[in-house]
């Protein structure tokens, strides 16, 4: 099939460091590539890939050069313009009018948007399916207008417990998340320290997996991306903690600099609050042999086979009590679960389903 990739553009492909949708975008690329298929890439400047590359704009948003970035918005008197830096917004409308100048003209058999509503609006002026992948976008009550006015269009949600959001859009399969599982190589002999890796946000939990350590009295390394909005968050709940004994931040790590700590811990902590559509750590971790210690929350339920490949919790005393159980869990099941449901190729042979079956 001619299949066109509208990746995101915050990060280049594949992300060096945080960028989930980006990786997930890269990683069924690729796949797809392999199975055969004739695959477009629409995608920031700076993306390596196997398939055909449109970059659409000359950098990605997080790698703009820092001169034009910072740019501070002010009207030049001699030349009557107003400056300042480039707008996120225009960057990605480009980014979406070159893809769909293509799918006007017939050169693709379906196109699989991961930009949430923005390349929703153009699905019905294009002569192939647009195939959206909604990363949770459903969970931003202000995108439900474009949603619903667009319901009949071909959704796919990262796990059955997304389509609790917004359950009336019309969705044609769930379609797991999937990870180069040989990344993340294997490893039974395990540490005894407790590994958190996100963004260190509220609704992620880093502050609630600091309790946990404490009481059940467990190292626990720490690493993810601080962003602007909940820098006040890390200075109160996280930074005080952290000692460099037993509360140690690793700063953002790559997934190839992330690997070893997986390997070793003895268990991952995801210990969310909100309805989380996937957990691309989640996986990662499992891959990596390591059990997880997981809310109640998204698709964790999914994710974890309960006292298989981890925990699901709903307290932070249950949590503590967990860690004394990980021996309960064999390394090998974790390997397994990721292997047979959470692979790049089993992503890839899901969306092929779907695409086979809009187009056919």
């Amino acid at each position: 099939m001619r299949i066109a990739m509208l990746a995101p553009i915050s990060w280049p492909l594949p992300p060096g460091g945080y960028g989930p949708w980006e990786l997930v975008a890269s990683n069924l690329t690729e796949q797809l590539v392999k199975l055969g298929h004739d695959v477009t890439l629409f995608a920031a400047g700076g993306s390596r890939t196997g398939a055909k590359l449109v970059a659409t704009i000359p950098h990605a948003l997080s790698t703009w050069p820092e001169d034009e970035r910072t740019r501070e918005r002010s009207f030049d008197v001699k030349t009557g313009y107003f400056e300042g830096p480039p707008d996120a917004r225009t960057l990605e409308a480009l980014h979406i009018a070159r893809c769909m100048e293509q799918a006007a003209d017939g050169q693709f058999d379906v196109v699989h948007s991961h930009l949430h509503i923005h390349a929703l609006v153009c699905s019905r002026l294009i002569k192939c399916p647009l195939v959206t992948t909604l990363h949770g976008s459903a969970w931003v009550r202000a995108t439900h207008p474009v949603l619903e006015a667009f319901s009949d269009q071909p959704f796919v949600s990262l796990s059955d417990a997304e389509r609790q959001m917004l359950p009336q859009l019309n969705y044609v399969a769930t379609v797991h998340n999937g990870i180069q599982i040989e990344v993340f190589p294997f490893e039974s002999k395990k540490e005894d320290y407790l590994l958190f890796a996100g963004r260190l946000s509220p609704e992620k939990g880093p502050d609630m997996a600091i309790e946990v350590a404490r009481r059940s009295d467990r190292r626990l390394l720490m690493a993810g991306l601080i962003e602007d909005q909940y820098q006040d968050f890390f200075d109160a709940k996280i930074r005080p903690h952290i000692d460099g004994k037993q509360i140690e931040y690793l700063g953002l790590l790559s997934q190839k600099d992330l690997a070893p700590y997986y390997q070793k811990a003895a268990a991952f902590l995801f210990l969310i609050n909100w309805c989380e559509p996937f957990g691309l750590t989640a996986v990662e971790a499992q891959a990596s042999g390591t059990p997880l210690i997981a809310t109640r929350f998204g698709a964790l339920p999914e994710i974890v086979v309960e006292g298989e490949t981890g925990f699901i919790i709903d307290t932070v005393d249950q949590a503590a009590s967990a860690t004394q159980k990980l021996d309960q869990i064999s390394p090998l099941a974790c390997r397994a679960n990721a292997e047979s449901r959470f692979s790049a190729y089993s992503m890839a042979k899901g969306y092929e389903a779907v695409y086979r079956a809009l187009v056919d």
